[in-house]
């Protein structure tokens, strides 16, 4: 199934449903990181929530930024998703594995670390961007984003995310966002029932796994809530703006002595993009081109 993201809307409006499908797109970001079974959860998980949290927003060119520092071996993770449908992301220590938890899962909250924070930036395209900290609820991913909009957006939210890697690679993931909206917030019968639902769900990824689509998904929880699936399917992939020209230009910044001691000593550049892991070479030809650009700006 293409990777995809699918709104909907359940009792009167009062509740808000997003639905994404990230296999492929968390698939392209193991390859690319060349990340562990745990490292592939944990980022995989991030990507979804963001393409989640990014679905809401209304103007063009909006982005979420979601950063993830625990005190687990993994490190951070930082993902940038947008309303587009676009993500990538990195976890500063991509090799790093753990024996499964408890429950025979990969231990996405181990590796994470259970004592940090969840830094969460919504760039609306104009105006300063809005910005936020919570501290880590268990480190699963799911339930700190869930916390954090409950605490910083006041919005009782019920976020799934999940990730299968297999010995092939990534076979399922993706999530579901569920928020009762402020018209609803006061049904508490609702309130329970929805709880009650999502709580006998073993996980996203099993649902995947038995082959239901987003809307059978939605329709399972939300069926009898005045259900409505709106009927735009949007495509979601894993996309990094870096260029070799944005690598340049970076380079230029670091002045003339630090590119003439590169073409001295290394005789050229290299640099490495954090969020998709594409390498850019640049030649003494090119570093001296730069410096030759220096000077005629100076005069």
């Amino acid at each position: 199934m293409a990777d995809q993201l699918i709104r909907a809307t359940a009792a009167g409006g009062g509740i808000r449903a997003v639905g994404v499908i990230s296999t492929r797109l968390t698939e392209e970001a193991r390859q690319r990181h060349k990340l562990s079974y745990v490292a592939t959860a944990a980022l995989g998980r991030t990507m979804s929530a963001g393409l989640l949290l990014a679905s809401s927003m209304k103007r063009d060119g909006s982005r979420v930024n979601i950063r993830v520092k625990g005190d687990g071996p993994l490190g951070g993770i930082l993902i940038d998703a947008g309303l587009d449908g676009t993500v990538r992301g990195y976890v500063e220590n991509p090799a790093v594995e753990l024996p499964p938890n408890q429950k025979g899962k990969l231990d996405v909250g181990g590796a994470v670390g259970h004592d940090g924070y969840v830094y969460v930036v919504r760039d609306v395209g104009y105006g300063y961007p809005y910005s936020s900290t919570v501290k880590l609820v268990s480190g699963e991913i799911g339930d700190d984003i869930a916390h954090y909009l409950l605490t910083s957006e006041q919005t009782p939210s019920a976020l799934l995310v999940g990730v299968f890697v297999g010995a092939d690679g990534v076979t399922a993931a993706g999530g579901i966002l569920i928020q009762i909206l402020p018209k609803a917030a006061r049904d508490e019968a609702l309130v329970e029932i929805l709880e009650s639902r999502i709580a006998k769900l073993s996980g996203f990824t099993p649902l995947l796994q038995a082959g239901n689509t987003l809307p059978e998904i939605f329709t399972q929880l939300l069926g009898d809530m005045d259900l409505a699936i709106l009927p735009e399917i949007q495509m979601v992939r894993f996309d990094c703006g870096c260029s070799f020209d944005r690598v340049l230009g970076a380079l230029k910044m670091l002045g003339e002595a630090e590119l003439q001691d590169m073409i001295e000593k290394d005789e050229g550049a290299e640099a490495t993009c954090h969020f998709c892991g594409e390498v850019y070479q640049a030649s003494r030809d090119e570093l001296a081109q730069l410096i030759d650009d220096l000077r005629a700006e100076s005069v």
